[in-house]
């Protein structure tokens, strides 16, 4: 197993609107100078704040599988698919932009808080296919509550998302003192983003090896030879965790940063 923490001074930082939107970058573009450059085919991360909100104008992607993840406020999307789109805290928008679309972008607040998160499928393919855009409600992905766990699934089994790229999402909110084991399948990774709390990764023969985790680190979780076991142990205090699980390597060419 290999395991990495990185602080957020190790991590990149953006900004819009003259400083209005602030973003801490766990994956930032290829110019931007943060520790991790890409996990497989999750290819950029943000992590957007907005304590009143703020707006983001008209401009392009193509290629790429990208979704926004709003944990508080809300989000206003338009787009040259016509696409005029509002989702709330919990919801996500997804565009496949395939050949090419433009959109902009509004966030209302106080204190909104969303993700930006772009996914790499074979670029070579996507271009040819047209782009779309569809929204989801919080309501709309299935949960678990138990043993004082809460998980939400963003991609993957039974969520309502339909990507092509190869990529499961899950939302975790862990009550203090809570243990929590999960399983990374050989051949793949575990990117996660605490935004709430603290706590350790615990991996190896019998738990012998440990990496600490504090509130804003971003751990990428690799899974060497075999499948690997990891129990994730929170501290004194409720945790919310982002887990985004992709190969580590996939049978097309990745974009060259």
């Amino acid at each position: 197993m290999k395991v990495n923490v990185y602080t957020p001074l190790q991590q990149a930082v953006g900004s819009f609107e003259g400083g209005r939107i602030i973003e801490q970058k766990p994956i930032g573009f290829p110019q931007e100078q943060e520790a991790v450059k890409g996990v497989g085919p999750l290819f950029y991360w943000a992590w957007a704040h907005a304590k009143e909100g703020g707006s983001i104008g008209l401009h392009p992607h193509k290629g790429f599988e990208i979704m926004t993840y709003v944990v508080n406020g809300i989000v206003e999307h338009g787009d040259t698919l016509g696409t005029e789109s509002i989702v709330g805290s919990g919801g996500a928008q997804v565009m496949q932009t395939g050949s090419g679309v433009s959109h902009r972008e509004k966030i209302t607040g106080p204190d909104a808080e969303i993700f930006q998160i772009w996914f790499e499928p074979d670029l070579n393919e996507s271009v040819k296919r047209k782009p779309t855009y569809h929204d989801y409600h919080a309501e709309d992905f299935p949960t678990f509550n138990g043993n004082g766990v809460h998980r939400k699934t963003i991609l993957g089994e039974e969520s309502p998302i339909q990507l092509v790229t190869d990529v499961q999402m899950w939302d975790l909110t862990l009550e203090e003192g809570t243990e929590y084991t999960f399983t990374i399948p050989e051949g793949y990774a575990a990117a996660v983003l605490a935004i709430r709390g603290d706590g350790l990764w615990s991996f190896g023969a019998e738990g012998a090896s440990r990496a600490i985790f504090k509130q804003k680190d971003f751990t990428v979780l690799e899974a060497q030879g075999q499948a690997e076991l990891i129990q994730l142990v929170i501290g004194d205090k409720q945790a919310r965790l982002i887990f985004i699980q992709v190969p580590v390597q996939v049978e097309y060419p990745l974009y060259q940063r």
